[in-house]
């Protein structure tokens, strides 16, 4: 495809030094893994036709927990440096020639559209970075700490990604350096100056931080609770009858039971009365609005379609999904035994921790439609964090 642009997603390094237990780009930051953000806006992007992760072998499970319901690629291996996982992401890359490639490190989390067009735009000239210019004094010092000299700043500019380049010249300078053996390069555009082309320079953006340290972590933190100050809860309900069958489908689990439920989906109380919530939270309308019962394609549909559509609709307004929270109301079955794996499954589609999710039950002490069992209602709440706008 002429003028096909490709990105690819560094995520191959252990990250530990930010502490949490596990490589940073899988630590949940409001709400989501690190490595989500960065999914998300190069996969939306409408100049983008294809986003090549590359992992360490060991985060197969978290990947796939930071990416689900994302356009991406299927992961690649990444090898023992970084410039080694650029060459794999790269050659996997090979069978979709794209004209452009966009390099961007997974633990910086808050690159906008704007500074990705800036990026593409730029891929356009060969190869360019986006710098932000130094404005703190720069000392030299020697090995006991006392000032040697001072830096003229003036010419100084700090680095950041996504990194643009012609994807052929690209993968030619990373070939030429595994071919003479050369390892050590830190980011793509010191590779390609080795490699004797001309790196340009364009915008970069003082939000576009890379997290590295604890310290990091804690101020993104706030700062993006700071920036969704917007709190909104909405509310869901939904009801479906009981009708003969072997089974039925809660929060996204099918559960064998005496009797099924009957609806033009696959009657899911527990999803339905969530993507109330959340559309309630939005001031979207309700699932009739988005899936009407009148369309014959929603017919028999995978209820998760309906909350991954929710979902979607927070986010594409720069928003996340702070807690969900449903309650079942049946005599049977039994929803103790299949609590987790409702959280679980909840949580995976929404793309947030299942300590995010509360699923609880009751009966109605043998009064009405459900104390009859005729049928089976679920409530839901939603919180969300939105961007304050008046």
């Amino acid at each position: 495809m002429v003028g096909m642009v490709a990105a690819i997603v560094v995520a191959a390094g252990r990250g530990l030094r930010a502490g949490g237990g596990k490589p940073k780009q899988y630590r949940v930051l409001a709400s989501q893994p690190v490595i989500r953000p960065s999914l998300m806006a190069l996969a939306g992007h409408p100049e983008i036709a294809a986003v090549q992760p590359v992992i360490h072998p060991d985060d197969v499970q978290r990947f796939e927990h930071a990416a689900v319901g994302l356009k991406v690629l299927p992961p690649v291996f990444g090898g023992a440096t970084r410039q080694a996982s650029v060459r794999a992401g790269l050659e996997t890359l090979v069978a979709h020639k794209p004209e452009f490639v966009l390099v961007h490190d997974a633990a910086r989390p808050f690159a906008s559209p704007a500074l990705i067009g800036r990026a593409i735009a730029a891929a356009k000239g060969g190869a360019a970075v986006p710098v932000l210019p130094v404005v703190d004094t720069v000392k030299t010092v020697d090995t006991t700490g006392s000032i040697t000299g001072t830096i003229d700043r003036t010419s100084l500019r700090v680095v950041q990604t996504p990194q643009a380049f012609g994807f052929d010249l690209l993968l030619e300078a990373h070939r030429r350096a595994a071919a003479a053996g050369r390892d050590d390069f830190t980011d793509d555009a010191a590779l390609a100056e080795w490699a004797g082309h001309r790196v340009t320079t364009f915008e970069g953006e003082a939000s576009n931080v890379k997290l590295t340290t604890p310290e990091d972590f804690a101020r993104a933190e706030a700062a993006q609770v700071a920036a969704l100050a917007d709190v909104r809860t909405g509310f869901g309900f939904d009801v479906h009858q009981f009708i003969e069958g072997d089974h039925l489908w809660l929060g996204g689990v099918r559960i064998a039971h005496e009797r099924g439920v009957t609806g033009h989906s696959d009657a899911d109380v527990v999803l339905h009365a969530l993507v109330d919530a959340i559309l309630g939270a939005l001031c979207e309308g309700d699932i009739g609005v988005h899936f009407p019962p009148s369309d014959p394609q929603w017919r028999g549909a995978s209820s998760d379609r309906f909350l991954a559509f929710a979902v979607d609709r927070v986010q594409a307004r720069g928003g996340r999904i702070a807690h969900l929270d449903a309650t079942i109301v049946c005599e049977a079955p039994r929803i103790g035994p299949h609590r987790d794996a409702m959280r679980a499954r909840i949580a995976e589609i929404a793309g947030i921790p299942d300590a995010r999710v509360a699923i609880k039950a009751t009966t109605s002490e043998t009064l009405g439609f459900t104390g009859r069992r005729e049928g089976i209602a679920a409530f839901a709440n939603a919180t969300i964090r939105l961007p304050w706008s008046d």
